[in-house]
């Protein structure tokens, strides 16, 4: 037992933890974006997708528990997940002190530095997004029940779809970059795999993207009214 949290104090077991937590991510934002394109289908089908959510589990669970356990789960593995980085981030610091920095690749440097400051405002954008369209805190026509209104009001604002815009760029960057480290960060790596590893963070990065980046283009653009 000692030794595996031992391990995981170490800059090794830290990558690891990420790329774990990090696979969790990916899972839900794909499956969030896969979700969301019910929109296409109308309001009707798109509030009762969102109400099934809430129902997800009955009669076991109550209303919106599942939904909550899924959060808190989530959760979870944010905070795992920032936890690691911030470990990894003080390590790679103390490490330059002793020559580290001159074996570090400029373009892992690079890379590294803009998944810290990514990460950061995917993080505070995780929160405005709560706010605006799960909570409707900052949502002026918010209207709870109606998840279809609620995401088609507020993509007419354009600072608003904007912020959405450059959040879902900087989500791109960061599944590419995340993905392809995960595989060599969980050993699974050699020539064959290599050659097919970065299409396929490419490939998962911009469906994504691009999905998401569909939603407010289609409201601004009057496809979804």
């Amino acid at each position: 037992m000692g030794r595996s949290v031992a391990l995981f104090r170490t800059s090794i077991g830290l990558k690891i933890t990420m790329a774990v937590s990090g696979i969790v991510f990916v899972g839900f934002v794909i499956g969030h974006m896969l979700g969301n394109l019910k929109l296409y289908l109308g309001a009707e089908v798109f509030n009762h997708y969102a109400d099934g959510l809430r129902e997800f589990g009955g009669p076991f669970l109550g209303h919106g528990q599942a939904l909550w356990i899924a959060r808190a789960f989530l959760i979870v593995a944010l905070v795992v997940h920032v936890w690691s980085a911030l470990k990894l981030t003080r390590q790679n610091h103390a490490a330059r002190d002793v020559k580290y920095r001159k074996r570090e690749s400029m373009e892992f440097s690079r890379a590294s530095r803009s998944m810290r400051w990514g990460g950061v405002a995917l993080l505070a954008f995780i929160i405005y997004h709560l706010l605006h369209l799960t909570f409707g805190s900052i949502h002026p026509d918010f209207i709870p029940g109606d998840a279809y209104h609620n995401v088609v009001a507020g993509f007419l604002s354009v600072p608003v779809s904007g912020v959405y815009m450059l959040a879902m760029i900087a989500l791109g960057l960061h599944l590419y970059h995340g993905i392809w480290s995960a595989f060599q960060t969980l050993g699974i790596s050699g020539p064959r795999v290599n050659r097919w590893r970065r299409p396929l963070a490419l490939g998962i990065a911009l469906f994504v993207v691009v999905g998401n980046l569909s939603f407010p283009v289609s409201v601004l653009t009057g496809i979804l009214v």
